[in-house]
């Protein structure tokens, strides 16, 4: 058992890594091996003399891989609680939504595809039983002759393994998507963009000699402000500069600050760093997972964002990636995690800390912002 600092809180927080013992180790073996990534636990679970070896390491890599987080071979409390997610079944529970606690599972994310399939909105297929999955439910329940409660029970259960041969096929949920892309591409100027530097509330981030990751991540967030504000966009920002104490803020509740606004688009900023001196660049990121479900919008805002940054800086291109943070994927609108470059890297460093480029930086994702809404 290891303990760290909490990136997104800046609390202290219990880890597991190669190496830790105790009952928790078990636990994380014993889920691994339900989804067949690893060994089954010997003898009686939760031994204190459990051990994080290599087996475990190498199958909480592979499920962090599966699952689009970081991939970093520790169980902190995103892996852990995707592990708990992943072990639920359609038919195990009976799900509903609630507001404030939102159920999430591998059984919500395969009752959304069913019901996209079958042409019913839940939005977007992200396993979070929301408000959307809820309306699209009683859709379903409405023309199957049910009680339209909401509830996936028994009863739900049962319609939905009797149209199981149901006519399936091409991907709804993507075409209600892209037509709603276009419905939001009238300009700039009557928007609401979400500006998120990462980290701060006492949290630095990435902490590199005097570099740190939140105090960048605020001058570039600062000028792209700027830009946006000039020519009529509600520019919003999920936490003020220094130690602000909306900077205490996970990423759970700083997606609730972007859907509670009704924003338009959300921009998270951050920065890299990296053991390797050698890692440099720059990447963005969008909602999507390697089983198929992704945000349309999310990728074209990303694709948008790195084109910009590599087409005025330097930076090396490393090209735009599909992940599920917490971020990305419970924001109801599109939303993006640009990595500008590695504070590891000494030619990245040294670029960061110039004002010119931290302008580039910051012309090209405000670029990117206005070509997103632009008419087509």
């Amino acid at each position: 058992m290891l303990t760290a600092t909490d990136t997104s809180t800046g609390t202290l927080r219990v880890v597991f890594a190669r190496g830790s013992v105790g009952p928790a180790v078990a636990e994380i073996r014993h889920r691994l091996a339900r989804l067949d990534l690893c060994t089954a636990p010997d003898g009686i679970r939760g031994l204190d003399d459990a051990v994080f070896d290599d087996d475990i390491d190498v199958a909480v890599r592979r499920f962090q891989q599966e699952r689009g987080i970081t991939v970093d071979g520790i169980v902190g409390s995103q892996t852990f609680r995707r592990l708990e997610e992943a072990r639920w079944r359609l038919g195990d529970r009976v799900l509903s939504y609630t507001a404030g606690h939102l159920a999430a599972g591998d059984d919500v994310t395969f009752l959304q595809r069913r019901l996209e399939t079958m042409g019913f909105d839940c939005g977007r297929v992200d396993g979070v039983f929301g408000p959307l999955t809820d309306s699209g439910l009683r859709e379903f329940q409405r023309n199957v002759g049910l009680e339209p409660d909401g509830t996936c029970g028994p009863e739900t259960f049962r319609a939905l393994d009797r149209l199981v041969r149901t006519v399936g096929g091409g991907a709804p949920g993507t075409l209600r998507e892209s037509a709603a892309l276009s419905g939001v591409r009238t300009g700039v100027q009557d928007k609401v963009v979400v500006l998120d530097p990462g980290h701060g509330g006492g949290d630095p981030g990435s902490l590199v000699g005097t570099l740190a990751e939140a105090r960048v991540a605020e001058q570039i967030t600062a000028r792209i402000e700027g830009r946006l504000a000039a020519i009529g966009t509600q520019v919003l920002l999920t936490r003020g500069p220094g130690s602000d104490l909306r900077g205490h803020l996970d990423e759970t509740s700083r997606a609730q600050f972007c859907n509670d606004t009704g924003a338009d688009l959300v921009v998270s900023i951050h920065l890299d760093a990296s053991a390797s001196p050698r890692a440099h660049g720059a990447a963005t990121f969008y909602y999507g997972d390697t089983t198929g479900p992704y945000s349309v919008a999310g990728q074209c805002a990303a694709e948008l964002v790195q084109h910009e940054i590599v087409a005025r800086t330097d930076l090396l291109d490393c090209r735009v990636h599909a992940k599920t943070w917490d971020l990305l994927r419970l924001t109801r609108m599109p939303a993006v995690r640009v990595e500008c470059g590695y504070l590891s890297h000494p030619g990245d460093a040294v670029r960061l800390t110039d004002d010119a480029f931290i302008d580039a930086l910051a012309e090209g994702i405000a670029a990117a912002v206005v070509n997103f809404f632009a008419p087509q």
